[in-house]
């Protein structure tokens, strides 16, 4: 039966739910309080120059083309991808790097160059990454969570002790080399949480990475998200912008209306693609799940401060994606997790897009993404920013050896307030839940609402977990369990 379905949010798991269920017949809007459509994936164009403010990295090229794939798209009926070579570069000194090819037999070649005995160790690993790849991209992360028993297969009966032992233990039994052993923790970090505390299963992410290869949509990120809004509108969704949502008004345990700008509009099924934590504000105190200590427990990964600037000349010695681990990895981790405060010496990573895209900046000029993960739920200050611009600005200089300061146009900034404020970001987190052991899966928050009946869930604080290719998942789980339920 058709449904009327009013989705808030805008962002990458609510544009594929709004997809999914327009294609089964319903009757979708999305109602997004912004001016401009895609959620934390949003785009600064600013005196020639666009910057991609979220989302810059594109992983697992897979995730997207069995999206497309299931309304008979490709990726390139709506964007160009183009795979980045070299992938990208971490610096650890001055003039001291290591670079990422495109392809794993270089990448083995770079590891035996720096340690001997490496090569065979990191081929071993990656097979045994993508073993773990293919069991979770290709089926775990396809289930809705809502039993412990979707994790309970024969193959991962087989792995069932990679759940109990860690990505840093594992890493450092078969690498010695510090800097290598950054490297293979680096892609774990896009899963919000220290090396330490992700079980070895989620090793996968080091195939996401070396096996499958770092990409770029021409024009940026926000591509895909008018690639999305492009097909959203084909199957007939409806899209309405500078919507404020005050309230999800209830009735008989059912959501009957949303307060919309300050008017009632009615839905069958509500579906929030919004804030987890947000969205239950938006409701009575009796019909929320979870508690403001539940949330206050629970791991969330990081923060961040980004920069968007603009450069007057090309900046030289520096790839598309350059990671910046010259200070001390477990100092700046454990000013995120353990004793969260601003850190002393922050690793920062840097994008410059203009490298790759001649649409990203004016020609002989240089557009950069500055990010350094910081704690949710800090002191954010102006003149905080203007000390850690700074201080990688500084670092950037003295690591590439070239005066940069001179060559600025412009700088914006985004940080803990900016979340908080354009999101609604609970402590102004930037990726969303951690994936640790026990928020794996069913132990997420749920996609559907245990005291609303029509009341639904997506995106990065429920399952799958936070990244683009898993928001994009969890906006198919959400579809299905609504089509299942209703």
């Amino acid at each position: 039966m058709k449904k009327d379905i009013k989705i808030i949010g805008s962002g990458f798991s609510a544009l594929a739910a709004a997809c999914y269920l327009a294609k089964a017949g319903h009757a979708v809007t999305i109602l997004e309080k912004n001016s401009t459509i895609g959620g934390r994936a949003r785009q600064l164009k600013k005196d020639g120059f666009t910057f991609d403010i979220g989302p810059t990295w594109y992983w697992m090229p897979d995730v997207f083309e069995r999206f497309f794939a299931d309304f008979d798209k490709k990726p390139s009926d709506y964007y160009e991808l183009i795979k980045l070579s070299p992938a990208y570069q971490v610096y650890f000194g001055i003039n001291e790097f290591i670079t990422i090819a495109d392809n794993l037999p270089d990448i083995i070649n770079t590891f035996e160059s720096i340690e001997k005995g490496s090569g065979q160790a990191l081929a071993e690993f990656m097979a045994e990454a993508q073993s773990n790849y293919d069991i979770a991209i290709k089926d775990l992360v396809y289930r809705p969570g809502e039993s412990p028993m979707e994790l309970i297969t024969w193959k991962t009966a087989q792995k069932v002790g990679q759940f109990f032992s860690n990505i840093s233990r594992d890493i450092r039994k078969r690498f010695k080399n510090k800097k290598l052993i950054q490297v293979l923790e680096f892609p774990v970090l896009f899963l919000g949480a220290k090396p330490s505390d992700t079980p070895s299963f989620y090793n996968f992410m080091n195939f996401a990475d070396f096996g499958l290869g770092t990409w770029h949509p021409k024009n940026g990120m926000y591509s895909v998200v008018l690639a999305m809004e492009k097909l959203a509108r084909e199957l007939g969704v409806k899209i309405q912008t500078e919507a404020t949502i005050s309230k999800i008004n209830i009735r008989l345990n059912k959501a009957s209306s949303l307060t919309v700008n300050g008017e009632k509009i009615t839905a069958d099924v509500v579906l929030s693609g919004a804030d987890y934590h947000h969205t239950e504000t938006l409701l009575e105190d009796s019909y929320r799940q979870y508690s403001e200590n539940y949330w206050e427990k629970k791991t969330f990964a990081p923060s961040s401060l980004l920069f968007y600037v603009g450069f007057d000349k090309k900046i030289e010695a520096v790839e598309h994606h350059s990671l910046f681990f010259d200070v001390d990895f477990d100092a700046h981790a454990a000013a995120i997790y353990d004793d969260p405060k601003w850190p002393r010496e922050p690793l920062f990573y840097a994008s410059f897009p203009s490298k790759t895209d001649e649409n990203c900046a004016p020609k002989g000029k240089e557009a950069a993404i500055f990010l350094i993960p910081i704690a949710p739920g800090i002191e954010d200050t102006e003149s905080l920013r203007n000390h850690y611009f700074d201080k990688i600005l500084g670092r950037l200089e003295r690591l590439t050896q070239q005066e940069l300061r001179s060559s600025i146009i412009f700088k914006s900034s985004f940080c803990v307030n900016d979340f908080v404020k354009e999101y609604n970001s609970y402590k102004g987190n930037a990726y969303g839940l951690a994936n640790t052991l026990f928020q794996t899966a069913f132990l997420r928050p749920k996609l559907k609402s245990k005291k609303v009946s029509n009341l639904y869930f997506t995106g990065q604080l429920t399952v799958p977990g936070p990244g683009v290719p898993p928001a994009l998942i969890s906006g198919k789980l959400v579809a299905d369990l609504i089509q299942k339920y209703h």
